[in-house]
């Protein structure tokens, strides 16, 4: 049974990530700006999609001077949490952002997550007569969002709403399905099963961040998160991250806490060979990056 995971941070990000642009008097350009990061453990929303094992990621941002941006990244995953993929992420993205850098700011945009060749099965009834469960589906981890963003000077919040039929496989094969494989006592998983087979279109995404700069080169950074999961209540969690950027030598030098509280753990454990692995604990997470 596949583990539930959450959404990629950078399809909310890139509205966050692009500088607020002004209007050019006679003709506008585009700016590309080209990103490499390499990390200790490929967190997405406080859970690792590498398995707890370093990971890398490649970004490239386009901003248009009218207030267009797009994103398209690529990052690598475990093949053993996004079961028969390629071991590859993909984001696409893009949206519009105006108003003050240093005052009130606004942008909206649209984003899907793509992890191809990925999907596992389950089953998505339970029979209660016989004990046994039933209706087996074939589930994809690709999702699409809407992407709303309001800030003040640093601080920034975004909210993320679910437009596929479900967000990175949550479903009731993924969630229930899970529940049912894992968990020594079944209550909860049948009772999910209960609820009927729902997939998690209309799920929210809420994210507030905000940056301190303590010297010309290093920066504060503070993080909240929270995902509200239709239908599964079970898969609702938050999640929090403290860090410190610092410039350097043309590269961004980073080191966070990120810590998570999940509701059912079981949903965050991916099988690594005889053993169950859990990608939702607390953790030390350093990384490197550099535009170009």
């Amino acid at each position: 049974m596949p583990s539930l995971r959450p959404l990629s941070f950078a399809a909310g990000m890139v509205l966050a990530a692009a500088a607020v642009p002004t209007l050019a008097e006679e003709t506008a350009s585009f700016a590309i700006d080209p990103e490499v990061k390499i990390t200790s453990d490929q967190r997405t929303r406080g859970i690792s999609d590498s398995l707890n094992r370093p990971g890398a990621k490649l970004s490239i941002e386009a901003v248009h001077e009218s207030g267009l941006i797009g994103l398209v990244e690529f990052s690598s995953v475990s093949k053993k949490q996004f079961l028969d993929g390629a071991g590859l992420g993909m984001t696409l993205a893009g949206g519009y952002r105006f108003g003050d850098p240093e005052g009130w700011h606004f942008g909206a945009g649209l984003a899907t997550e793509l992890f191809p060749g990925a999907k596992f099965e389950a089953p998505h009834g339970f029979d209660m007569t016989t004990g046994t469960p039933t209706g087996f589906q074939t589930t994809r981890y690709n999702s699409t969002f809407a992407v709303v963003e309001i800030g003040y000077g640093e601080l920034e919040g975004r909210v993320l709403h679910v437009l596929s039929k479900t967000y990175r496989g949550a479903d009731t094969g993924g969630v229930c399905g899970t529940m049912l494989a894992l968990m020594p006592d079944p209550t909860q998983a049948l009772e999910c099963y209960a609820r009927g087979d729902h997939g998690s279109r209309g799920s929210w995404l809420f994210d507030l961040d905000y940056k301190y700069n303590l010297t010309p080169t290093t920066t504060l950074n503070l993080h909240a998160g929270y995902q509200k999961i239709a239908h599964f209540r079970e898969a609702n969690f938050s999640d929090y991250r403290i860090g410190v950027t610092h410039k350097r030598w043309g590269f961004e030098w980073n080191a966070d806490w990120v810590t998570t509280n999940t509701r059912v753990r079981e949903l965050y454990l991916a099988q690594d060979g005889d053993a169950l692995r859990a990608t939702d604990d607390n953790k030390f997470v350093v990384s490197i990056s550099r535009r170009f």
